[in-house]
């Protein structure tokens, strides 16, 4: 079934009270989690608008990313994950509620990117990961360009955001989110460029606040 027939933006009734209750529960708890064990430290809060279609660009290290990344914004975010993940007992239905849609991966999924466009269109705020998938070792990746490609179309900014530590969760460092200006895809500039000029700034905000071998 395609991405956009099993995903209901601002469902109402008892089933949207329950996805934003929870939201809004689990956003606590990883607020307060990642402060209190990991001590999380967010820069750049202030890049953020408060309202409005937004694309949040992150790097990716590990499964801990989507939510230190939301816990660190205060408003609603939307988020792909792989289909596999809906399949799981118990794990499927709750990041269904949660704001999560699925995306097949191996094959070009039009209905997660109509997904996707719907919650943009309706002012919604989204976080994607230009590698597509998770980097050992908190190395950067090659960006793909579907962040682009989606930012290009809509018109939408990307606030890129660099994630510190999460490779190394388990030994509990002091995890950081540092959030950079927002940008904007330049009149012609390709979804394939943007992607890269994306990834780039996010290298920027690790060589800016924590050196370029940390």
């Amino acid at each position: 079934m395609p991405a956009d027939d099993q995903f209901v933006l601002d469902a109402g009734g008892f089933s949207g009270l329950l996805s934003r209750t929870l939201f809004w529960a689990g956003h606590t708890l990883f607020r307060i989690s990642f402060s209190l064990v990991w001590r999380r430290r967010v820069v750049g809060r202030d890049h953020i608008p408060s309202h409005g279609a937004l694309l949040f660009a992150a790097n990716h290290a590990s499964f801990a990313d989507p939510p230190l990344v939301g816990s660190s914004v205060s408003r609603p975010l939307y988020f792909m994950a792989k289909e596999e993940l809906f399949h799981v007992p118990v794990l499927g239905w709750l990041i269904r509620h949660v704001n999560a849609f699925p995306i097949r991966r191996k094959e070009g999924d039009v209905g997660a990117f109509r997904t996707a466009q719907r919650i943009l269109a309706a002012g919604g705020a989204m976080i994607m990961f230009p590698e597509g998938r998770r980097q050992k070792g908190g190395v950067f990746g090659k960006p793909k360009s579907g962040l682009g490609l989606l930012a290009v179309k809509s018109g939408t900014p990307v606030v890129p955001a660099y994630v510190h530590n999460t490779h190394r969760l388990w030994r509990f460092p002091r995890l950081s989110v540092v959030f950079g200006a927002p940008l904007t895809a330049a009149p012609g500039e390709t979804a394939e460029l943007f992607s890269q000029r994306i990834m780039d700034t996010i290298r920027r905000l690790k060589e800016d606040h924590f050196g370029s071998d940390r």
